[in-house]
This record gives structure tokens, C-alpha cells and sequence, in this order.
């Protein structure tokens, strides 16, 4: 009878977040979902429904195309830059800072994670910028030129790769410090006594034994990645400084479609398009992460 009604305790305990999840998180989720097959512009309380057309203009609309290729290359190059150097930092903090100031290096890594993305971007943005930067100023005192980093397509492009990897480099070192503390301290005294330098160690031991957590680690980043936003509305400003228009992603454009063009099931369209690459790379992971598992 105690066992019961523990149980109907754990379950009426639990139900109110499960109805406030729901609320705020599948509720739109499923509003979404609804939306995208309508053609209805924000201000009028009528709904066509249009099926699937949305989504057969959204892959003959050059301007979404554009979003979708961007949004890739910055979600693809944030991971290949994150991945590497977050190894790395965390392999340093790990075998050099075994003492009472690691504390300390694990927090100055993790701040940029925690700071908001608009101030966060506006600095970077002065660390860009053409005439007053210090990036271009260090360029010009090595012998080099200045370069419009926030006026070229393929710059800023890069710039927000830089800032995004930047956000997410923290968490990363984190998630991969976890990992060198759970491996096998035996392994790494038998290579020491074979000779094995500690770079050695590091590309032939290290970097095999935490495919698991680089997988983690992929994933996140690539769906940080699709879901950048203010990044690139702060950095990439075009010559008469409408913001986030030179650099255009996928989901400024869904903001653009909703708010400035009224087309509120199309930008629906665009945010189930992404929620379908979040789902697919998630499914990866898992399916990855089961075979690693298997073997």
C-alpha cells in the first residue's frame, strides 16, 4: 500500500512539468508543424491551406537557398574549428594544470559560453572592424593589409565561424576535460614506459579513446550552429548598414518572412526544414553512438 501511493506521489509530482513542457515546448512545435501547410499573413485571421507548398517554393527561392548554404558552412566550420582546439585546450588543462589554479583555467575557458550574444558580437564586431580594429591593426604592423572583414561575403562569413566557435569553445573544453578524466590511467603508463612522447600519446591514445565524446561534442556544435542568429545580424551589416543582410541565415530568414513579409506559414515551412536537420544530425548521433557502443 506504502509502495502505491509513493508511486502515485512520484506521479502527480511529475505531471505538472510535464503539462508545462508541453506547453511551452511541443505545443509550438505542433502549432509549427500546422502552420507550414497555410498561407496566412500575421494580420488577418484567415488561414488557406495550401498543403505542401511552402515547402516546394522554399526549394526554388534563391534567398532561402542562400540562408541554408550559409548556415551550413557556419555550422560545419564552427565544428571543424571547435573540435580540434577544444581537444587540445582541454588536453593542456588536463596534464599541465593538475594543481589548486585548474579551477581557474576551467572557469576562464567557460566564461565566453556564458556571455550574452549581443555584446558578445558587438565587440567582436570591433575587433573587426576596418578602420578601427586591432585585428587589422596587428595585419598592417606585420606588413600586411587591411581587410574589410564585415563587408565581404566571404569574410564576414568567416568572422562568424570565429565568433561562434569562440561561444561554444567553453562547453566543449568541458565536456572533453569529463573525458580525460575517466581514461584509463593504465594505458597511458604502459605507452610512457614503451617511449611514447606525450603528443604521441595524445594523437594515437587520447584522440581514439574519446570518439564518443568528439561525436557529443559534433553534434552540439553543428546544431548550435544551424541555429545561429544574432552573430550574424550584429556582424554582417552591409554598406548601408542594414543589419544581418550581407550574411544571410536560416533563421534571420525565418524572422524576415514572419515579421517584415508576413508570411507566416512559409517561415513555418523554414523552421520545420530545420527542425528536420536538428532531428536528422541527433538521429546520427544515436545511431553512431550504438554502433561505437556494439563494438
Amino acid at each position: 500500500m506504502l509502495r502505491r501511493k509513493k508511486f502515485l506521489f512520484a506521479i502527480l509530482a511529475i505531471i505538472p512539468t510535464f503539462v508545462i513542457f508541453g506547453w511551452v515546448r511541443m505545443f509550438p512545435i505542433i502549432e509549427t508543424l500546422r502552420l507550414s501547410m497555410y498561407d496566412w499573413n500575421l494580420l488577418s485571421k484567415n488561414k488557406t491551406f495550401v498543403g505542401f507548398s511552402n515547402f516546394s517554393q522554399l526549394f526554388r527561392d534563391d534567398q532561402f537557398l542562400d540562408a541554408l548554404t550559409n548556415t551550413a558552412i557556419i555550422a560545419f566550420g564552427a565544428m571543424a574549428v571547435t573540435i580540434p582546439v577544444s581537444m587540445a585546450l582541454a588536453g593542456v588543462i588536463y596534464h599541465r594544470t593538475r594543481s589548486r589554479f585548474a579551477g581557474f583555467y576551467e572557469t576562464a575557458v567557460f566564461i565566453p559560453h556564458v556571455v550574452s550574444l549581443v555584446p558578445a558580437a558587438m565587440a567582436w564586431k570591433w575587433i573587426f572592424d576596418a578602420k578601427l580594429g586591432p585585428l587589422n591593426a596587428i595585419i598592417m604592423s606585420l606588413g600586411g593589409e587591411a581587410q574589410a572583414w564585415l563587408f565581404d561575403p566571404v569574410l564576414s562569413v568567416i568572422c562568424i565561424i570565429l565568433l561562434v566557435s569562440w561561444q561554444t569553445l567553453g562547453y566543449a573544453v568541458l565536456i572533453y576535460l569529463v573525458g580525460f578524466r575517466n581514461l584509463p590511467k593504465s594505458v597511458y603508463e604502459a605507452a610512457r614506459l614503451d617511449g611514447a612522447s606525450g603528443i604521441q600519446s595524445f594523437l594515437f591514445m587520447s584522440v581514439p579513446l574519446l570518439k564518443p565524446i568528439t561525436l557529443y561534442v559534433s553534434v552540439v556544435t553543428l546544431i548550435s550552429g544551424f541555429n545561429v542568429y544574432a552573430q550574424a545580424y550584429v556582424l554582417a551589416s552591409d554598406t548601408q548598414g542594414a543589419p544581418g543582410r550581407l550574411v544571410r541565415v536560416l533563421v534571420l530568414d525565418m524572422l524576415e518572412n514572419s515579421f517584415q513579409n508576413f508570411r507566416v506559414g512559409y517561415a513555418a515551412a523554414e523552421a520545420v526544414i530545420l527542425l528536420s536537420i536538428v532531428l536528422v544530425l541527433t538521429a546520427v548521433q544515436f545511431s553512431l553512438l550504438r554502433q561505437k557502443g556494439g563494438n
